[in-house]
C-alpha cells in the first residue's frame, strides 16, 4: 500500500509500499583536517538534501546538529539518549512525558488499572493511527510490542520484569497482565515505542537488534513508526533525513522536513550555527554558551537535564583486565573511599565545565524520587588521606584503564582527563582511553572494561530505573548497565520488591535502605548533573526538555 505524501522530494518508503529505504539510517578545539573533512562532507550532503526540497512548497525545513548520532534505527534495541531522541520523531509511545514532567498521550488516550485486578493494567487505544506505511495501527502491535521489547537482545528488558503478558481485547484495548500489583508501572513507557507487528514479521525483525554482539537487521537502517515524521534516507554518523508524514493522527507540526546531522567536533558546531549552515545546535558547548549568548540572531535555552554522570568500576572480578596487580584494587574499600577523596568535583565544575553542573556525590537528579539531601553532599578532596588509604594496600600504588567516551556527554573527555589527574595524586595512574560511544557502550554491556564514564537519565522519575539497570546483578533483564559487577542478594530482592509495592510509602523506605547500602558500597564515584543548554537562530523556539528530547513537531518557527 502507497503511503500518502504531499513532498516534493520522492522518499524512500517502508516496507510493504512500492518503494523501500535505502541501507545507508567546553575548551575551544583545533580542528583536524580530517574533522573539517567529515564536516565539510555532512554539510554538502545536507546542502543537497535541503536543496532537493526545492522552493515551490512552503515548508519549513530545521537543520538540527548534535554531538552524536543515533546508534541504531530499531526501536527496542539501544536505551540511549541520542538514539531515543531521533526515534521519538519517527516511532510513537503509548504515553509520552511532557516539559512539566506530566504523563501525556500518545498511541494510549487512556490508561488504568483494571477495577476488577489490580495486576492488569488497561490502555485503550488511539483508533484512526496508520502506520508510515499504511498500515493500521491496532491492539495486535502494542501486544506485540510487548513481546518484542521483553526479548533477551532488548536494551528496555529491565523496565518490564514485572510483565508476565499482554492480551489484545479488542482491536483498541489491551490488557497488560503484571507479575503483581504494579501502580508505579505506566512511568516505564515513556520510551516504549509501538512497532508495526505485520512489517518485522515480513522483514525477519521480530526480535531486537542484539547491539552489543555487532548484530544487524533490517530494523537497524529502516524504520515504520506512526510518528509525525518518517524516514527520507540515512546515513549513519552523517545525515539522517526525516519528512513530515501526512497520515498522520495529530495536528501538522510547523516544521515538516527534518535534517539530523551529527557533528562531534565542539567548534565546528558552533561554526556552523554561526555560518548558518544549521538552525539549531542540541549540545552547546560550555565554554562558548556565554559568548553565544551575546551573538546577534542566536538565541539560548538552559534547563536542567535528567542525567547524572558517574564513574564507575568492577567491584567483584577476582582479577582486573588491565590492572598492574594480581588482584582487583576496586574490591577494597580503601581504594574506593580515596577514590572519592580525590574527585574534586568543584574544581571539575568550575574550570571543566564553566558553571554549568550541580556537583552532586548523589547518581540520580534531585527531582527523581529517592533523592536526598544526604546522598547529593560530599567532601572536599583530601589527597593526603587519599594517598594514605591507596598505600595502605598497595604501597607503589597501582595502574589501570578507564575507559571514556569522546562524543556522547558535555566535555565527557575534559572530565576524564582531568579526573585522571586527580586520581594520580592519590597514587592511582590512569590509562585513558577516550573513543566513540559506538565503541564505549558495548564494553561496559561485554563487562569488558575495568573502569569507565557513564551517564544515566532517569525517564520514570523513580530510583528503581537506576537500580534496575546498574544495581541489581545482572541476569533475568536486570542489570545490563551493571559494569560494577556488583551483587548483593539482599538488595537485589528488595529491587525486585519494589515493581509490585502498593503502600507507596513503605516503597519509598525500602528504596531508601537500597540506597543506603549502594552508598555505603561505593558502587559509583559520581561527578555531577549535567545541565543543558541548546543554541538557536532567532525565530525558532524550542523547550529545553528534562530528558534532552526536543522534538521538532513542538517547535514554532516566527516567519
Amino acid at each position: 500500500m502507497q503511503c500518502r505524501r504531499n513532498h516534493r522530494v520522492q522518499p524512500v518508503g517502508a516496507a510493504g509500499s512500492s518503494l523501500r529505504p535505502t541501507s545507508n539510517g567546553r575548551e575551544t578545539l583545533k580542528l583536524s583536517a580530517p574533522s573539517l573533512g567529515r564536516f565539510a562532507s555532512a554539510l554538502s550532503v545536507s546542502a543537497i538534501a535541503i536543496a532537493a526540497f526545492g522552493s515551490a512548497v512552503s515548508a519549513e525545513t530545521i537543520r538540527w546538529a548534535r554531538v552524536g548520532d543515533a546508534l541504531t534505527m530499531d526501536p527496542h534495541s539501544q536505551n540511549e539518549g541520542p538514539t531515543l531522541t531521533v526515534l521519538h520523531h519517527i516511532y510513537e509511545t503509548l504515553v509520552r512525558r511532557d516539559i512539566d514532567g506530566s504523563l501525556q498521550p500518545r498511541l494510549a488516550t487512556e490508561w488504568y488499572i483494571h477495577p476488577d485486578d489490580p495486576t492488569v493494567w488497561v490502555f485503550k487505544l488511539r483508533e484512526g493511527v496508520t502506520f508510515h506505511n499504511g498500515n493500521e495501527f491496532n491492539a495486535e502491535d502494542v501486544v506485540f510490542s510487548f513481546e518484542r521489547v521483553r526479548a533477551e537482545s532488548s536494551g528496555f528488558r529491565a523496565l518490564h520484569t514485572a510483565v508476565t503478558g499482554a492480551t489484545a481485547v479488542d482491536d483498541h484495548t489491551v490488557h497488560v497482565q503484571m507479575e503483581g500489583p504494579s501502580p508505579l508501572y505506566v512511568q516505564n513507557l515513556t520510551n516504549f515505542f509501538i512497532i508495526d507487528s505485520d512489517w518485522s514479521r515480513e522483514n525477519d525483525v521480530v526480535n531486537p537488534q542484539d547491539f552489543a554482539a555487532g548484530e544487524e537487521s533490517y530494523a537497524v537502517r529502516n524504520t515504520n513508526g506512526t510518528g509525525h515524521y518518517q524516514l527520507v534516507s540515512r546515513d549513519p554518523e552523517v545525515q539522517t533525513v526525516m519528512t513530515y508524514y501526512d497520515g498522520h493522527w495529530d495536528e501538522a507540526p510547523q516544521v515538516t522536513d527534518i535534517v539530523y546531522t551529527p557533528i562531534a567536533e565542539a567548534a565546528t558546531r558552533v561554526a556552523a550555527l554561526l555560518s548558518g549552515e544549521v538552525d539549531m545546535v542540541q549540545d552547546v558547548p560550555v565554554q562558548d554558551i556565554a559568548r553565544l549568548e551575546q551573538t546577534d540572531g542566536i538565541t539560548i535555552a538552559t534547563g536542567p537535564e535528567n542525567r547524572n554522570i558517574f564513574f564507575s568500576y568492577d567491584m567483584t572480578s577476582p582479577q582486573l583486565i588491565s590492572a598492574n596487580v594480581d588482584d582487583n584494587p576496586f574490591s577494597h574499600p580503601e581504594v574506593r573511599e580515596a577514590m572519592a577523596l580525590a574527585l574534586d568535583r568543584d574544581a571539575i565544575r568550575q574550570v571543566v565545565m564553566r558553571g554549568q553542573s550541580q556537583p552532586s556525590a548523589a547518581p540520580l537528579p534531585p527531582f527523581v524520587n529517592g533523592w536526598t539531601e544526604a546522598m547529593h553532599s560530599y567532601d572536599a578532596p583530601d589527597y593526603e588521606r587519599a594517598s594514605e588509604l591507596v598505600r595502605s594496600v598497595y604501597p607503589d600504588g597501582f595502574s589501570v584503564d578507564m575507559h571514556c567516551p569522546n562524543d556522547r556527554y558535555l566535555n565527557d573527555e575534559a572530565i576524564c582527563q582531568a579526573t585522571v589527574a586527580m586520581l594520580g595524586r592519590a597514587g592511582i595512574d590512569i590509562n585513558l582511553v577516550s573513543q566513540t560511544r559506538s565503541l564505549h557502550f558495548p564494553l561496559i554491556e561485554n563487562w569488558e572494561t575495568d573502569f569507565y564514564l557513564l551517564g544515566w537519565g532517569v525517564p520514570t522519575f523513580d530510583s528503581a530505573y537506576v537500580f534496575n539497570f546498574l544495581v541489581h546483578s545482572r541476569g533475568d533483564g536486570f542489570g545490563a548497565y551493571n559494569g560494577a559487577h556488583y551483587a548483593n542478594d539482599d538488595v537485589d530482592a528488595m529491587i525486585e520488591s519494589l515493581s509490585t509495592m502498593t503502600d507507596l510509602e513503605a516503597r519509598n523506605q525500602v528504596v531508601a535502605d537500597i540506597w543506603e547500602q549502594v552508598m555505603e558500597d561505593r558502587v559509583f564515584l559520581n561527578v555531577h548533573n549535567q545541565l543543558l543548554a541548546y543554541a538557536v537562530r532567532d525565530g525558532i523556539t524550542v523547550a529545553v526538555h528534562p530528558e534532552n528530547q526536543p522534538h521538532m513537531a513542538s517547535i514554532t518557527i516566527d516567519n
